[in-house]
């Protein structure tokens, strides 16, 4: 996740949603006073949250109303099954549909209408990844497991149970007390999975012994003391809920867990595997049966050829290559935004292509090359947030390159490249069609780089370019493979579990869902400036990042890594990934790439810096997959969700040292992973070798920007 504090600082376009964002009307948003709770009365208001504009009957079927009065902030507990309800379209595969009521979400500053809740009615659950949000005022961490102390959560005595309702499994998670907002009364407990969740499933979220700064037990709302006591109850979704809540009682009851001292408690249910990514199966399986056989070669251009561009490359080559949209409108970076290009889809809700369009494909020769006598392997590189195809063009990519004989190329992430701050701004600054096209354009990203191996493994493999002196193709297309940091690492992993044509990579500070590795990455810092004119308590930021998160999931990792392995998307193969990270990486937590390895069954190759939950270590794995930490002489990281702050970030430090140049070429050939450190991989792998105890000058060489 390579930073972009800068660009954003210096963005006009940052200014000016910001100045659009703080503009007039009313402070809170529309949203309920931190802190304030419904008041218990008479009558159809009893209990009603404050900022509910629903009157009884106007609601979701359980709740009656828009707002849950379990919490006292409407949007809270989140996610939660009183907004899933039968699909009326019937379009969704399971036959649900998340539908909030009018007032359920937060509320856009200075506008008079909530968030566009009519972009999540077709996905068919919650997200298998996001954290469970609940807002209980003045609650505080005590007693519940932090991240290294994730075991914890698993024994019926846990202050915190998130449980799967079909099987009576505890889920291992930990609970992170939201520190994004400076103010105390806008912090939102989070109940984090420290695994992914399964597909389609119902789980249970209950919450006791929650205390404030004096130790001094919380007193729950009169609604839920209503359904948990079996008083009668002052809201009128305490008796539509009635069976609801038998059942949840007797499931946890049945676990050992007693109903008497909850707080609350409540269910979800994670969207089928189909809803989130039949999508980008469908483009791709369409894409794919149309460009780049023999009989349908893709159609391109050569538009620059650099001659000896750097000490690694022979050529530096700038190609154009047309290939199909999935878009509903133009595939152009600039488009208004109130025409943002979306996903184009038929009748039966599955894309459908929509015209071509030019794409850049960037391509490194090795200095080798030159010589001749030499077969060269087809390596993708991914790049860095809101990067381009140009990074590490001078350094590492034909620096791993000329090492180890591969041709390198890559493009620009459609969805997630730099022209796409604008659009991520617009989103997140109260722009509902923008968040949306935000997550789309990735669906068609991801598709863009699939069809650039293809590209480069069929039609290009023969262009002049890359033919010997007896006019043969210097590239052996049978080895073919990816690598990515940090973006490149994340949105790799989704690549990872839907490319046909390569089955091994390596993702290098990769971690999912982004819901977690926000709060935790210092480049947040940038994208909370926005919210802040646009959403500014951090209680309604932290629901809408749970939303933004169902969007997202038909993009980025969360969605797709559990077929990497195993239950693999129709029509693909198994793959294997390498996953790389640094301890105290300020930009993406090492907490989201350790929840990718248990994902995808990984082992920590030893000697391993330190034990990673759920993750058995190995000397070697052959055809499965591994995860390698490099250690730097850091302090630890914050077991709170904040980015490390101790200086040097090692964050795409590790990219640059010989044993992870050696250990990933060795993978990509061989399907082998063993350690090339000389112990603990560490800073003193790097060549040459520097000083552990630290001096910035010896971090000096791993802190310089791409060019």
């Amino acid at each position: 996740m390579k930073s972009r504090a800068l660009l954003l600082a210096g963005s006009s376009t940052l200014s000016l949603f910001l100045a659009l964002a703080c503009g007039g009307g009313d402070d809170s948003g529309g949203a309920t006073p931190a802190g304030s709770a419904g008041s218990a009365g008479s009558g159809s208001g009893a209990c009603m949250v404050p900022g509910d504009e629903a009157q009884p009957g106007e609601g979701p079927p359980l709740l009656s109303t828009d707002c849950d009065p379990i919490s006292s902030r409407c949007g809270f507990p989140f996610p939660s099954n009183v907004y899933l309800v039968d699909d009326a379209s019937k379009k969704t595969p399971s036959g649900k549909s998340v539908q909030f009521g009018k007032t359920s979400l937060p509320r856009y500053r200075g506008d008079k209408d909530k968030f566009d809740t009519t972009l999540l009615t077709d996905m068919d659950g919650f997200s298998p990844g996001a954290g469970a949000l609940m807002y209980i005022p003045g609650a505080t961490a005590t007693g519940f497991a932090n991240p290294l102390q994730i075991d914890t959560t698993t024994k019926p005595d846990s202050p915190s149970i998130l449980m799967d309702a079909e099987t009576g499994e505890l889920v291992p998670h930990w609970v992170d007390l939201d520190m994004s907002p400076r103010d105390d009364e806008e912090r939102a407990l989070i109940v984090r999975p420290a695994v992914r969740l399964k597909d389609k499933t119902r789980y249970i979220v209950a919450l006791r012994r929650v205390v404030d700064v004096d130790g001094k037990a919380i007193e729950p709302t009169p609604a839920w003391k209503a359904l948990r006591d079996g008083t009668p109850g002052c809201h009128p979704s305490v008796e539509l809920r009635r069976d609801l809540y038998k059942d949840i009682f007797a499931k946890l009851e049945a676990k050992g867990i007693a109903k008497g001292d909850l707080q609350v408690a409540w269910d979800y249910t994670t969207s089928s595997k189909e809803n989130t990514t039949r999508w980008a199966v469908k483009m791709r399986d369409d894409a794919l049966a149309n460009y780049g056989d023999a009989s349908k070669p893709f159609k391109y251009q050569v538009i620059k050829v650099e001659d000896n561009p750097n000490k690694f490359s022979w050529k530096r080559v700038h190609v154009q290559v047309t290939l199909p949209s999935y878009l509903n409108t133009a595939a152009n970076w600039r488009t208004p935004a109130d025409t943002l290009p979306r996903i184009n889809v038929g009748p039966d809700g599955l894309p459908v292509q929509n015209g071509e369009f030019q794409w850049d494909v960037l391509i490194h020769i090795p200095k080798t090359a030159e010589a001749g006598g030499k077969k060269y392997g087809l390596l993708q590189n991914g790049h860095g947030l809101f990067g381009s195809r140009f990074e590490g063009q001078n350094g590492y990519l034909p620096e791993m390159g000329n090492l180890h004989d591969w041709v390198t190329f890559s493009v620009d992430l459609m969805g997630f490249s730099e022209p796409d701050v604008e659009i991520a701004i617009a989103g997140l600054g109260g722009n509902n069609t923008a968040l949306r096209a935000f997550t789309e354009r990735q669906i068609q990203g991801m598709l863009n780089q699939q069809l650039a191996m293809r590209f480069m493994m069929t039609t290009f493999a023969n262009d002049p370019l890359l033919l010997d002196k007896d006019g043969k193709s210097i590239v052996d297309t049978s080895l073919r493979a990816y690598r990515g940091d940090s973006q490149g690492g994340i949105m790799g992993t989704a690549y990872m579990a839907l490319s046909v044509d390569v089955t091994r990579g390596l993702v290098g500070e990769p971690g999912m869902p982004y819901n977690l590795l926000l709060n935790r990455s210092k480049d947040y810092s940038g994208y909370q400036l926005v919210l802040n004119g646009s959403y500014p308590n951090g209680l309604d930021q932290q629901v809408l990042l749970g939303a933004f998160q169902m969007l997202w999931d038909r993009s980025e990792p969360m969605g797709y890594a559990p077929y990497i392995t195993k239950d693999m998307l129709p029509g693909t193969p198994a793959h294997q990934i390498l996953i790389h990270d640094a301890l105290g990486d300020q930009q993406v937590t090492t907490l989201g790439a350790h929840i990718i390895a248990r994902t995808v069954d990984a082992k920590a190759i030893t000697p391993a810096v330190r034990p990673i939950y759920g993750i058995q270590e190995a000397a070697t794995v052959m055809g499965g997959s591994a995860i390698v930490e490099y250690k730097f002489p850091l302090k630890d990281e914050p077991l709170v969700n904040r980015a490390p702050s101790d200086n040097p970030d090692p964050h795409d430090m590790v990219r640059e040292l010989g044993p992870s140049y050696d250990q990933s070429d060795w993978f990509f050939r061989t399907g082998e992973i063993k350690a090339f450190c000389k112990g603990i991989c560490s800073c003193r792998d790097a060549e040459p070798e520097v000083n552990c105890e630290r001096s910035d000058a010896d971090f000096a060489k791993f802190g310089k920007l791409e060019e």
